[in-house]
């Protein structure tokens, strides 16, 4: 085989396909990138069993053929090359001579014959949506999931299609995540929960344009992202996801409206008192158009009003502030409305066309110490 780029398409290439690396494994061939120029196309593929990318390089063939090199080694020889055209070239035992200008690597190689292929995903009726909306939808609810949790459908996100609707749900026992987005078009309904690592993946990758859009196709066991020549296979998290349903009510005793950024620069300000891995509540007094907030720790005490306008009941509530500041910080909108009903029940933060919801659990508090 022998194949020439240039430095740049590859550090791009390479880039993308060593997200699907693993970084501990028991068999080394998933250790490799599988450059594959047997076809009239350079490709790269990577898999980890769990996630796999194919992505498709420019340049050009010499001679056809593939081989399977370690990735990390490959990345790290292309990274410092000087930015010109890389020759690529292969004998019949596999190893591979890497040329740059002056530069000469000669590393091993494997056979392409053991890898690991990606499955084969039947490409019916693709959801197709902007590189920007997925990438923020994304960012604005995978704070939620449980990093490792015994229960597995915790470390993922639900993806819902209904009534033409995508609904992306995250939770990990203590917070509710959901935001929606209506299609342009029909699709038929479909529900399924992707690993949380796959999307962290895919928000790297993916450009976050306006104009770009991204495939979405689905099977019962994978899901599959296509989108700048790039594919990214995942399977999916058995199971059937929570009913939160019944979890989102829309009663309530008390609303505010309030000031967004106030609000979060307040919080942001009470956590200085608190060292990580501390239990310490941020304690939140609501009165007529007012919100007192304080937090008392060892290292001393903080509190702050903030103006508000409010409905309903007086309420004396606590919660995790780094809670609060999770759902705040992806909020873009100037005023946000929040909705309590007692200091037991969770507080949700929601848009009036529901756009968003953001369900955060309150920690109880001895009233005395709230005093």
């Amino acid at each position: 085989m022998k194949i020439i780029c240039s430095k740049s398409n590859l550090l791009k290439s390479v880039s993308i396909s060593l997200k699907a690396v693993p970084s501990k494994t028991t068999m080394p061939i998933l250790e490799c990138i599988l450059i594959d120029a047997t076809t009239n196309q350079i490709k790269f593929t990577t898999n980890d069993m769990e996630l796999g990318i194919e992505t498709i390089v420019e340049g050009t063939i010499e001679e056809k053929g593939m081989i399977a090199l370690n990735a990390k080694i490959f990345y790290e020889i292309i990274r410092r090359l000087p930015d010109n055209d890389v020759t690529i070239k292969t004998d019949e035992k596999f190893a591979a001579t890497i040329t740059c200008e002056k530069a000469k690597f000669n590393i091993p190689g494997k056979s392409g014959e053991d890898f690991a292929y990606l499955p084969m995903i039947e490409r019916d009726e693709p959801l197709t949506i902007s590189q920007y909306t997925l990438k923020n939808m994304i960012y604005q609810t995978i704070f939620s999931i449980a990093v490792n949790d015994n229960n597995k459908l915790m470390t993922g996100e639900l993806f819902e299609i209904k009534d033409n609707c995508l609904k992306i749900v995250s939770l990990d026992g203590h917070r509710i995540a959901i935001r929606k987005m209506p299609l342009k078009k029909d699709y038929s309904d479909r529900k399924v929960v992707v690993p949380g690592k796959t999307l962290n993946e895919i928000s790297k990758i993916l450009s976050g344009e306006m104009d770009d859009v991204v495939s979405i196709f689905f099977t019962n066991n994978h899901i599959l992202f296509e989108f700048d020549q790039t594919m990214v296979v995942s399977r999916l998290i058995e199971g059937e996801y929570f009913r939160i349903d019944q979890m989102l009510s829309s009663d309530y005793e008390t609303k505010l409206s309030i000031n967004k950024k106030e609000f979060l620069d307040c919080i942001d300000r009470a956590t200085l008192l608190v060292r990580e891995g501390d239990k310490k509540p941020i304690i939140i007094h609501i009165t007529d158009g007012s919100m007192e907030l304080k937090i008392d720790s060892a290292m001393g005490s903080m509190n702050e009003d903030i103006d508000i306008e409010k409905e309903g009941k007086d309420i004396l509530i606590g919660f995790n502030p780094k809670f609060l500041i999770d759902a705040l910080k992806v909020i873009d909108d100037e005023t946000i409305d929040i909705y309590l009903v007692n200091p037991k029940a969770p507080c949700f933060i929601r848009d009036e066309e529901e756009t968003y919801t953001y369900l955060i659990l309150p920690v109880n508090i001895n009233q005395n110490q709230a005093r």
